[in-house]
């Protein structure tokens, strides 16, 4: 199996990483890496299908912000905190604070006018 590519940390944007911490699935991905060293893709699925996992992860990989390494079969994910925090410092530590004390979970929807 061919490695995985990743941005080098020098071509991490903003635009990117916010991008990825959009969607609730990836930002749920984030959070459980943030709390664990690695992860398989297994115990970051969460009884979702395959292929649109494959897909979260390579945003996450696309943005820098998971680095997914394969050891036989299985992949293994971790939170590129050190290279985040060296382009954007503090940047993820905010992010993560704000995410697990419930900040994103608890935003109220906008009402339309």
């Amino acid at each position: 199996m061919r490695p995985y590519k990743h941005p080098a940390a020098d071509q991490l944007t903003l635009e990117r990483i916010f991008h990825a911490l959009s969607d609730p699935i990836r930002l749920e991905i984030v959070l459980h890496l943030a709390r664990v060293e690695t992860a398989t893709c297994g115990e970051l699925d969460g009884d979702r299908p395959k292929s649109s996992m494959s897909h979260h992860f390579r945003i996450l990989r696309d943005a820098g912000l998971v680095h997914t390494r394969a050891e036989g079969t299985t992949h293994q994910n971790s939170l590129r905190l050190t290279d985040l925090d060296a382009r954007f410092p503090g940047l993820m530590h905010a992010i993560l604070a704000q995410a697990m004390s419930g900040g994103a979970a608890s935003a109220k929807p906008r009402r339309k006018r």
